[in-house]
């Protein structure tokens, strides 16, 4: 079996009906993430978790988009792009932070570039950041509470791209218009 099941409200396992009606309310669908993810009620539950907290954390609309999508983008996750793109434009985050971190240009603010420059150094060296690359982190005036909520990020990120890697999930006709290759 390879290919695997989006599930609909109906065909969803009970422990995940929940989460996809809501969604379904919600958004007017359910996205094919959640459709994926619902065969796995416990991944379905962590990612909306880890989803509630990071964005809950200290971060701006900004500053979540920045986590967010750098991972998206280094992690090469076509659908992921998209959806941030859409969730981006939601929150109303200038089009020229998302455009930038799509096309991985310089962003608008040096605060912001140093958070995408050490969400990177994270992903890409999982984890083993050094010195210097956490006293620059420092000096553009975050603190340790944001290198613990970068990697809170990282792990609902991980959750969704390597998900959308393994099943190839299909972007939502809602995310197609922000559609993204590397």
């Amino acid at each position: 079996m390879n290919e695997f099941t989006r599930h609909t409200l109906e065909s969803a396992p009970q422990e995940s009906k929940g989460f996809l009606e809501a969604s379904q309310k919600e958004m007017g669908s359910v996205p094919v993430l959640y459709a994926v993810m619902a065969e796995s009620p416990e991944i379905l539950t962590a990612y909306k978790q880890l989803h509630q907290q990071f964005t809950a954390t200290s971060f701006n609309k900004e500053e979540l988009t920045v986590v967010w999508q750098t991972i998206n983008v280094e992690h090469e996750c076509q659908y992921c792009v998209p959806a941030h793109t859409a969730i981006a434009n939601m929150m109303q985050v200038d089009p020229k932070i998302t455009e930038a971190l799509r096309n991985n240009t310089a962003l608008p603010t040096q605060k912001l570039q140093a958070l995408h420059e050490f969400t990177l150094a994270v992903v890409r060296q999982r984890g083993f950041v050094t010195k210097e690359q956490l006293a620059d982190f420092f000096a553009a005036g975050y603190a340790q509470k944001q290198v613990l909520e970068v990697i809170l990020g990282l792990s609902q990120k991980v959750i969704s791209n390597y998900v959308n890697h393994v099943a190839e999930t299909s972007v939502d006709p809602l995310f197609e218009q922000f559609a993204w290759n590397k």
